[in-house]
């Protein structure tokens, strides 16, 4: 092989891997601006008016003022009568209160995403799962209070594993909980 081929294939190697690098640096914000525009677009889509942007901010107001109205006038009766018809439907009820359970973890008045923690999985090898303590009294359902119960979420995904695993298998860790559950969902990458 000669000077000449050599400095080529160095050269591409140097382009090849500066194209990587801006990847890197592109791809996560373009990333994220395709997927803004894309659910502004749809969410303005909603309603079919003539203005960009007029649809997103009658539907933002219009849920804002719901909430403002039903906080303060019609809250309780309605939701009372909406959860007895809840109640009486078996699959729906399930569903239902699945949903509103886990939303009220991550966003509601009681949090439950609140305690990070590390799951010893395997003593000998000393296999260990970060999570988050989501009930410590586990006897109302039949349970000894030697358990607790740990919501384990998967990396780079919206989903998880609730595991009822020995007290003294868990380990409280002193974090941050958003940043913990962006170290975990992230795969590790996150730094925090």
């Amino acid at each position: 092989m000669d000077q000449t081929e050599l400095l080529i294939r160095k050269t591409l190697r140097k382009i090849i891997n500066s194209f990587f690098q801006g990847l890197l640096l592109v791809a996560p914000i373009s990333i994220t601006i395709f997927v803004i525009y894309q659910l502004f677009g749809f969410i303005d889509g909603l309603l079919p008016l003539k203005v960009p942007g007029l649809g997103i901010l009658i539907i933002f107001g219009s849920i804002s003022l719901i909430g403002f109205a039903g906080a303060l006038v019609i809250k309780r009766p309605i939701a009372f009568i909406f959860h007895n018809i809840i109640e009486r439907i078996p699959l729906v009820k399930i569903l239902y209160t699945s949903i509103s359970d886990l939303l009220s973890a991550f966003v509601g008045q009681k949090k439950k995403f609140t305690e990070p923690a590390m799951v010893i999985l395997s003593k000998e090898s000393n296999i260990r799962k970060l999570g988050f303590i989501t009930e410590k009294d586990l006897q109302n359902i039949g349970i000894s209070n030697h358990f607790v119960a740990v919501y384990l979420p998967h990396s780079y995904n919206f989903s998880g594993n609730m595991f009822v695993v020995p007290a003294d298998s868990v380990i409280p860790v002193e974090a941050n909980s958003a940043d913990f559950m962006k170290f975990i969902v992230s795969g590790g990458v996150t730094k925090f």
